[in-house]
C-alpha cells in the first residue's frame, strides 16, 4: 500500500523482532513500522530496544491486536501511533503522515478505551 505513494520509500524490511532492531540501527528510517506479534522478540521489546539505539525514532505500530493493556504499553514505548490491521485501508497512509509530523495517532475504537492521551488526526 504504501509503495503506491511516491513520495514514500520503503528501505527496509524485517522478519522479526531482532531483525528490526538490527536494520534500523543500520538503516536509521524516518519511521519503522511494527506489529506487536513479531517472533523473536515482540514488537513493544522491538520498539523500546530501538528507542535507545535511535535518537527519536518515529514508530508506528500496525497491529489487530486490541488488548487496552496491550495498547497503553505500545504507546508508553517511543511510538507514535496505534493501527488497527482491520483498518489499515483507511487509517494507514493517514497514520503514516501524522507521525511523520510528530503527531499521536491511533485507530478509531482504540482510543476510547486508552487511558493513554491519543487522538485521531
Amino acid at each position: 500500500m504504501l509503495r503506491e505513494h511516491l513520495d514514500l520509500e520503503i528501505v527496509g524490511e524485517a522478519s522479526d523482532g531482532l531483525e528490526a532492531v538490527q536494520k534500523t540501527g543500520q538503516l536509521l528510517p524516518d519511521l519503522i513500522l511494527l506489529d506487536i506479534g513479531l517472533p523473536k522478540l515482540n514488537g513493544i521489546e522491538a520498539a523500546r530496544q530501538i528507542c535507545k539505539i535511535v535518537p527519536a525514532p518515529t514508530i508506528l505500530f500496525v497491529s489487530e491486536n486490541r488488548c487496552r493493556d496491550v495498547v497503553e504499553e505500545a504507546l508508553r514505548t517511543c511510538a507514535r501511533g496505534y493501527v488497527l490491521k482491520s483498518n489499515v485501508a483507511r487509517d494507514l497512509l493517514t497514520a503514516v503522515r501524522a507521525v511523520i509530523a510528530d503527531k499521536l495517532f491511533v485507530s478509531n475504537g482504540l482510543a476510547s478505551h486508552s487511558s493513554t492521551k491519543t487522538s485521531d488526526v
